[in-house]
């Protein structure tokens, strides 16, 4: 809510917000009927425990513009917090308590020097939150750590075992080389016992010319010897090229296993294609770059208007947002079906835009039946089941994503906002998607 009418330059706080709202719906339950600001009458009728969730941007907005409603609301803040109430209208606020209590009490009372106060307690919100996000960043590095440590030890047995089978694939291959050498030797043998028994044939030959006359049993026998000798021939050869074959197939086969293994190990790894050298391990910024960072929307407040912007350009994220409580801070004063329509109707225009999975809840649990609803092209419409409220909806939604995805909540219930992040996801303010549809 703005108050920089009364005193703020920024509006207020958060958790400061919630208090005074809080608060509010808990004197609006308690209100005679004649009393309820008309704002509020349909509030007034919410279930306590939904009330200041479901109507907190319209209390908001009466505080804020209604002072006779403002001042009740301080009245019962000073019957439950005398002693509070009476340091801040001395000027002193008390050093044991909590900064969001002290600027909610100061908002509604308005003591001489308020808006100083909830600048103060601005300040000491500001500082726990740094405070608590510098000691996770420090878990998550130390986790980092630790788990690239344990990737290193796993690499390095990898290697050592890859290194233990290429030495044996060598030494197999230096046993097979040697093989092929004997069986080479054996091959060249064979053509010299060939050889000779060719010789011998041609010998054979010239003497049966030479003593045609020794008669036909002599003929018979030479044929004979001569038929055996070139079966002995045919046999060699054939042994010879058998051998060479066998043996340069093995070495094929264990090439070629040699190459499929390292193809495979280069996949399993996700090695580069080239070697690293040792400067290239070495963080740099390329000319003309902007440097290396993290996820860029890690580094922006929660209501920095670039934040939504740098989420949607994040590949593959998924955008969850909580219908009701979207439309209840924008446009709170139309029906809900046309709340309804209005939000899928900037949601679509969105997805146009972006391509990112968009996925709207809606609270469900208090419907009598199904609610006729026109989803536009990429937009997933979801409504709570009877007994169930959108915000365990969306905190199923949040786990049934895999762990590492990108994940963002667009909801400023502050118990929904903090329930995501604990489960990874980013929450995102209900404003700053009403800004970024109001620039479709």
């Amino acid at each position: 809510m703005s108050s920089a009418g009364e005193g703020l330059s920024r509006p207020l706080p958060e958790q400061v917000r919630s208090h005074v709202v809080e608060l509010a719906a808990q004197i609006l339950g308690a209100m005679p009927a004649a009393a309820v600001p008309s704002q509020l009458k349909g509030i007034a009728k919410f279930d306590p425990r939904k009330r200041a969730r479901l109507g907190s941007a319209p209390i908001a907005a009466q505080l804020e513009n209604d002072k006779e409603f403002r001042e009740l609301v301080a009245e019962a803040l000073a019957a439950e917090w005398p002693d509070l109430v009476a340091s801040l209208a001395g000027g002193v606020a008390p050093p044991a308590a909590e900064p969001s209590l002290v600027a909610a009490a100061a908002y509604l009372t308005r003591p001489p020097g308020w808006a100083d106060m909830v600048e103060a307690a601005r300040d000491d919100l500001e500082r726990s939150a740094a405070v608590a996000e510098g000691s996770a960043m420090e878990q998550t590095v130390t986790r980092l750590r630790e788990q690239l440590a344990a990737q290193k030890a796993a690499a390095k047995e990898e290697g050592e075992r890859l290194r233990e089978q290429l030495k044996g694939a060598r030494s197999e291959i230096s046993d097979l080389r040697r093989r092929l050498h004997d069986a080479r030797e054996r091959a060249r043998a064979a053509e010299a016992r060939t050889a000779e028994a060719e010789e011998e044939v041609r010998e054979a030959k010239v003497a049966a010319a030479s003593a045609g006359s020794a008669g036909e049993s002599e003929l018979r026998r030479l044929r004979e010897r001569l038929a055996d000798a070139e079966r002995q021939l045919e046999t060699s050869r054939r042994a010879a090229r058998e051998g060479r074959s066998l043996e340069d197939a093995k070495v094929r086969m264990l090439l070629d296993a040699l190459q499929d293994a390292a193809a495979g190990l280069r996949r399993e790894l996700a090695l580069p294609s080239g070697i690293n050298r040792p400067a290239d391990s070495v963080l740099s910024v390329a000319p003309g770059g902007q440097g290396a960072q993290a996820v860029p929307a890690r580094a922006l407040a929660d209501d920095d208007p670039a934040l939504l912007d740098q989420l949607l350009a994040l590949p593959q994220i998924h955008v969850i947002v909580d219908g009701y409580n979207v439309t209840k801070t924008g446009y709170g004063t139309l029906t809900l079906a046309d709340q309804r329509a209005r939000l899928l109707t900037g949601l679509g225009a969105l997805y146009a835009q972006t391509r990112v999975e968009l996925t709207c809840v809606f609270d469900g649990a208090e419907l009598n039946g199904p609610v006729p609803v026109s989803a536009p092209r990429g937009v997933r419409v979801m409504f709570s089941s009877p007994g169930q409220i959108a915000d365990d909806l969306i905190r199923q939604l949040v786990r049934a994503e895999p762990v590492g995805r990108a994940v963002a909540v667009v909801s400023s219930d502050r118990e929904v906002a903090e329930s995501v992040r604990r489960m990874g996801a980013r929450p995102v303010p209900s404003v700053l998607l009403l800004r970024r549809l109001g620039r479709t």
